[in-house]
């Protein structure tokens, strides 16, 4: 007798094709919530953007093709825009100074006290955005010990910190500085100690190991750490409300002062589609130029 197998061509096709289902339903969830809140909201803002208000009555629009509401924002608002930007920029660079050797500390030396370090890092975050703000309010104000100290030095231009550009950035650089110390901890703690004791071994500096070695080997956190840092810090409007002044405004105060208080929406979508653009041209920029283009 000849034993008849079973053909298992049509069984492992009908098996492919599930497989390659089950991945399509696995992404249903992600692709709807990612169209509703962020496709249909940003269509919505670009149309809002081209409306045209009607004559005589103020905070009423119709939908119109009026790409001057771009040109009309940008001359009137590029000093904020701009200020919003030298800002965020700024307090990137001052937490990854800060952030760099915590997070260097905390992946290489802290030992046993590495979770109660990590704890500490993202405890502030466990409290509200809006009071930790105020509370700098206070330790920066006139008559505290940080400003007495440095007047006591002559380093104050005006004689006082809150109400100042140094303010805004002294908070921005605080309330985000916890998104630049994870990533790095993350990238070095990844770093195999033992490639650091082969540069040892091969009389390398410990300067020599630590631009060689250490700093090309987290430079994806360093990236990943300033892109989430710079991008938040940059539409923040918070820290320029309570610790600056009329002088110190940033692009999203102007734009919640438009949306809120003029009603002026086609002026405040403008200006979020353009700080949305051109961070996103920043961002690529970056990334291209730091060469981790598999962070995209």
């Amino acid at each position: 007798m000849v034993a008849v197998l079973p053909s298992t061509g049509s069984t492992s096709g009908v098996v492919g094709q599930r497989k390659s289902r089950t991945g399509y339903f696995l992404l249903l969830p992600g692709m709807t919530w990612l169209a509703i809140f962020f496709a249909i909201p940003f269509v919505t803002l670009f149309l809002t953007s081209l409306q045209a208000p009607v004559a005589g009555q103020s905070g009423q629009y119709v939908p119109a093709f009026q790409i001057s509401n771009y040109s009309d924002a940008l001359v009137e608002y590029w000093p904020q825009f701009l200020r919003s930007f030298v800002y965020a920029g700024i307090a990137t660079g001052l937490a990854l100074l800060i952030a760099y050797p915590l997070a260097y500390f905390i992946a290489f030396k802290a030992g046993r006290w590495r979770a109660l370090m990590l704890v500490l890092v993202i405890a502030p975050s466990f409290a509200s955005f809006l009071l930790r703000t105020y509370a700098w309010k206070t330790i920066l104000a006139d008559e505290g010990f940080i400003t007495s100290f440095f007047n006591y030095l002559h380093l104050l231009p005006d004689d006082r910190i809150l109400n100042t550009g140094i303010a805004v950035i002294a908070g921005l650089t605080y309330n985000f500085l916890p998104f630049m110390i994870l990533p790095l901890y993350a990238a070095l703690e990844k770093i195999d100690p033992r490639l650091l004791e082969a540069s040892n071994d091969l009389y390398a500096s410990a300067f020599t190991t630590f631009r060689k070695v250490t700093w090309p080997l987290s430079l994806p956190g360093v990236v990943a750490g300033t892109l989430l840092t710079f991008i938040p810090a940059t539409g923040d409007y918070i820290n320029s409300e309570l610790l600056g002044s009329t002088q110190d405004r940033m692009i999203g105060n102007v734009i919640q002062t438009n949306f809120i208080e003029f009603r002026d929406y086609p002026t405040a979508s403008a200006l979020s589609f353009v700080l949305m653009a051109s961070i996103l041209v920043l961002v690529f920029t970056y990334i291209r130029r730091a060469g981790t283009e598999d962070l995209v």
